[in-house]
């Protein structure tokens, strides 16, 4: 078992570290909200809703589910929109990989493939996927051929640009450090 570190949070990283949907559906929340909020999002519904199974998560009651994702401290700061979008992706788990989430990855033979699941899942675009895909590659040293080149940058060695190069509080803050910068030199391109 690998150790994720990205919640910042040790009961949140266990959830990450043992479950495939609970990693997933830490990515999928991670956008406008503190990544490592984010990522303690599966552990707040594991908590809550007794598994993070997807057949369960998506048979459940929607207004249920959202009312219980929106409890503060809730799984986002859109915790009832998110929630449905928590819920679609699990559908997706059942429906196309028999409700395992990490054969989306262990099955696939090729980074372009597993871009290409990737970025079929709801929530996901193309950099969700990227930096999905090299989470996968850096963290969990899951690396089929040619993932480095569907990651693009992502993928770099001793880069700090996403999620995936969270592995503790120093590496969080130089990430996030990376993202002021990217924003600052955005805006100046703008204005």
């Amino acid at each position: 078992m690998v150790d994720i570190r990205i919640a910042q949070d040790p009961d949140a990283d266990r959830v990450l570290s043992q479950d495939p949907f609970a990693l997933l559906v830490g990515m999928l929340l991670d956008q406008q909200y503190p990544m490592e909020h984010a990522f303690r999002g599966p552990a707040k519904i594991l908590e809550r809703f007794g598994t993070l199974n997807p057949a369960a998560i998506r048979a459940a009651d929607p207004e249920a589910f959202a009312n219980l994702c929106a409890t503060p401290p809730a799984i986002h700061r859109y915790g009832r929109s998110m929630a449905g979008r928590v819920q679609a992706l699990a559908a997706t788990v059942v429906q196309e990989y028999g409700g395992d989430a990490a054969a989306i990855w262990t099955t696939a033979t090729t980074g372009e493939e597993l871009f290409a699941r990737l970025e079929a899942l709801p929530g996901f675009g193309a950099q969700k996927s990227k930096i999905f895909l090299a989470l996968l590659g850096k963290q969990l040293a899951f690396r089929p051929p040619g993932w480095e080149q569907a990651a693009g940058a992502y993928a770099e060695t001793g880069s700090y640009r996403s999620v995936a190069d969270v592995v503790d509080a120093e590496s969080l803050l130089k990430v996030r450090d990376f993202k002021k910068a990217a924003k600052a030199a955005a805006k100046a391109a703008q204005g």
